[in-house]
């Protein structure tokens, strides 16, 4: 049986469409598998150690999420949709469950406005890291 050429033309078009989708369906997951890095500083270091000391359990390593919250590297975390001043608010206040399944985020014991400063510091170059922004 011999496939019309407009049908073989779609199939390629359809194709080509979910190759080009793939991409921004990944980053709608809520976990971003192996996420790159930044080149470290010393500033980013204190914002990592602050990061891995209070987020990274929920968060996961780099930002990439965990089975108990979401990655950082999502459009949705892009400083034009969270501003820096949506991580103050969650860490001291918490969050309230908006864009994913975990449920709501309680507030984070412990921390100040000079740790989430940094946090906010590293989160924002990995994500940079990441090609988010």
């Amino acid at each position: 049986m011999r496939f019309p050429g407009i049908f073989i033309s779609a199939c390629i078009g359809i194709g080509i469409l979910l190759a080009g989708a793939l991409p921004a369906l990944a980053q709608q997951q809520a976990i971003y598998p192996n996420p790159v890095a930044p080149k470290m500083t010393p500033k980013l270091n204190l914002g990592k150690l602050s990061y891995d000391a209070l987020c990274a359990s929920c968060h996961g390593k780099n930002g990439g999420g965990t089975d108990k919250g979401p990655t950082f590297i999502n459009r949705i975390y892009n400083p034009g949709h969270h501003g820096d001043g949506s991580f103050y608010t969650a860490a001291k206040k918490g969050a309230r469950a908006h864009h994913w399944k975990f449920g709501d985020m309680k507030p984070v014991k412990g921390v100040n406005d000079a740790l989430i400063a940094h946090i906010i510091t590293y989160v924002r170059a990995v994500q940079k890291a990441n090609k988010l922004f």
